[in-house]
């Protein structure tokens, strides 16, 4: 919530008051972030604390012209001390810290200014925690939808052009900005509960006020702003409780290693080290085996971590303290003022690692719940996982206290079951070798699975648009260990290849605009093809979220065959005590007729099967007929 200051001049001495924006202030709201004045405007970030956190010793930036000059002081504080005030290279930065006792009570600090004969106060609140759900975390038991907020619905057209923001609606371009926003999201919160999805991630939802491509929102230019183009603070706060109360979880998108070249650090960098300095523009290398390779040069090691992930995304140096106390403060505050759930966080190898373990250490101290994933975009399970929590190879010299990875090398595997015919290594194949590297991770069950996201072709055209092998694909990611995830409009056979732009796998959700000629969130919107893709899809999340042997419950994978009669065909086991769940899955062209004399080990004991897809009963289950490019999900009795 954003908030403005009234100015007093009484005398000499400039007061400071508050004043709420909407004029209905809400029992945690938060204090001013940016305070006019008639001189200039002192920006506050971030806008408060609360009391009782385990984060106790807080770093407030103060930014105006020439604030280093004042010399600050703090009045009226009741268990709350100033430890130390901070200056660095630029005048116009002032860095206090304040220490909270655990048992201040709520209140409002008064800051004081003073310069010679200049003197003005600032009131900070500190309030009492908030005590609406949050931090719930994602787990196994949970289906994420991934949301594009700009692509999947317009709520409120009245945010299309914001003035004074670089970029408006474009919705003739795949690049452009299209309208959508947080209150189409939460219009649709029906839709998502409908298919049995337990969690949405979205894509970054904060200010990315950018010359070109804003819509992404992977650079961001005011870490304690909504981009007014999706809504305001408040707005999000809203759609988070109204998706609390619908039994889903909100997943922050977290960047901690760049930002927008347009963010306000950048015309006046506190200090230059405030963000990664080459003598001339130096871009990553996108290696991440650096940091495991024995061989690896320093120099390799610094290009990598400190090279600029883009020319329009400048890369902050987490070495230093200052940026460090401000990513993790910005990280815990929006999850208190706003209740996020968990976080993805982008881009996770190319930050300073030592600095990313105190960041995931401090979030999950404050949010012992919290099970967030890094992305790890990278092409070996080992350098994947190497990021991982309490990773077994590695974790007597780095512990990068991150409970789960985005897993690219299982979703890279499925991709190549598909398209790929099955040999020794390749296919099929490729799942089962990826899956036996389990152990290079604590717990793979905390791995983000998926079949695409936002940064590649959309699944349903990897794989040619072919609908069997779809359901396959569906099949498979709905029943495997960890965590699942959909991208939005994957369930309606969403396309898009990205050959000519990225825009054309990040599409408007039909019907999320009015006057769109189809609307897919209602079955009658949608084709044939369409609505068989949606009602299975829908149905195994179902399933699944009845079923605890395949949230939870354990792993057995049998070997891949690259001869005939079983060349294509995967076999693997969800188990508890509870219950036992085949799945059988035919990555070939041919049916297959399959003996399952060798899996006797998981079948011994069980007669017949209950097909979860359709419902038949499967009354002998010595060969199992698959259709081609088909999944078989058998519930066994």
């Amino acid at each position: 919530m954003h908030h403005w200051l009234k100015i007093l001049l009484l005398g000499s001495c400039t007061l400071l008051q508050c004043k709420n924006y909407w004029g209905n202030p809400h029992k945690n709201a938060v204090a001013p972030r940016i305070a006019s004045t008639t001189k200039t405007e002192l920006r506050v970030e971030p806008a408060n604390w609360w009391t009782g956190m385990k984060w106790n010793t807080v770093e407030v930036l103060f930014q105006r012209e020439n604030i280093s000059q004042f010399q600050l002081g703090l009045q009226q504080a009741k268990g709350v001390k100033l430890l130390k005030t901070e200056t660095l290279e630029s005048p116009n930065y002032l860095f206090a810290t304040i220490a909270i006792d655990e048992k201040a009570p709520a209140q409002k600090l008064q800051f004081r200014f003073t310069r010679d004969q200049e003197i003005f106060t600032f009131e900070y609140p500190i309030l009492a925690r908030n005590t609406q759900l949050r931090a719930q975390g994602v787990d196994a038991r949970d289906v994420i939808y991934l949301i594009f907020p700009d692509r999947f619905a317009n709520g409120d057209p009245g945010n299309d052009q914001v003035p004074g923001m670089l970029q408006g609606l474009e919705r003739e371009r795949s690049e452009g900005r299209h309208g959508g926003d947080l209150k189409g999201i939460q219009d649709h919160l029906d839709y998502l509960k409908s298919m049995g999805v337990s969690a949405i991630w979205l894509n970054p939802e904060l200010e990315n006020d950018q010359l070109e491509a804003s819509y992404h929102g992977y650079a961001v230019t005011d870490h304690y702003r909504v981009d007014r183009r999706f809504g305001t603070n408040e707005t999000l706060r809203n759609l988070i409780s109204a998706c609390h109360k619908q039994g889903i979880k909100v997943i922050r998108d977290v960047v901690l290693n760049h930002i927008g070249d347009n963010h306000y650090w950048m015309k006046d960098l506190p200090s230059k080290d405030w963000v990664n300095q080459w003598p001339k523009y130096t871009q990553t290398s996108y290696r991440a085996p650096v940091l495991v390779d024995p061989y690896a040069s320093d120099y390799d090691k610094k290009q990598f971590q400190e090279g600029w992930f883009d020319k329009r995304m400048p890369d902050l140096n987490q070495k230093n303290p200052h940026v460090a106390n401000y990513l993790i403060q910005q990280a815990i505050w929006w999850v208190e003022y706003a209740g996020f759930d968990d976080f993805r966080i982008d881009t996770y190898t190319y930050s300073d690692q030592t600095f990313c373990s105190s960041w995931c250490k401090a979030l999950r101290e404050e949010y012992p719940n919290l099970s967030m994933f890094g992305e790890i975009w990278e092409n070996a399970v080992p350098v994947q996982g190497y990021f991982a929590d309490n990773q077994p190879l590695f974790g007597d010299k780095f512990d990068s206290n991150l409970p789960g990875v985005v897993d690219f090398q299982l979703c890279f595997a499925i991709q190549e079951a598909l398209t790929k015919p099955t040999t020794w290594t390749e296919g099929a194949s490729k799942i089962y070798y990826v899956l036996a590297q389990d152990k290079m991770y604590q717990n793979p069950y905390k791995n983000l699975v998926m079949l695409d996201n936002h940064d590649m072709a959309r699944f349903y055209t990897h794989i040619g648009e072919n609908p069997d092998k779809f359901k396959t694909g569906m099949a498979f990611l709905l029943t495997t260990r960890g965590i699942p995830q959909l991208y939005y409009g994957t369930e309606i056979l969403g396309t898009g290849d990205g050959k000519t732009d990225w825009g054309s796998f990040r599409k408007d959700f039909p019907g999320g605009w009015p006057g769109d000629p189809a609307n897919k969130f209602q079955a009658s919107g949608r084709t044939p093809a369409e609505q068989d893709a949606f009602l299975f899809t829908q149905k195994l999340i179902q399933y699944r979220n009845q079923t605890p042997a395949l949230q939870t419950g354990k792993l057995m994978q049998f070997a891949t065959r690259d001869q005939e009669p079983e060349k294509g065909i995967y076999v693997y086991f969800r188990f508890d005590e509870a219950k036992t769940i085949m799945i059988v899955l035919n990555f070939s062209d041919q049916v297959k007729m399959l003996d399952t004399t060798r899996f006797k080990e998981k079948m011994t004991g069980f007669s017949t099967a209950k097909n979860v897809i359709t419902d038949q009963w499967i009354s002998s289950l010595d060969k199992l007929t698959i259709p081609a490019y088909s999944p078989l999900v058998l519930e066994l009795n």
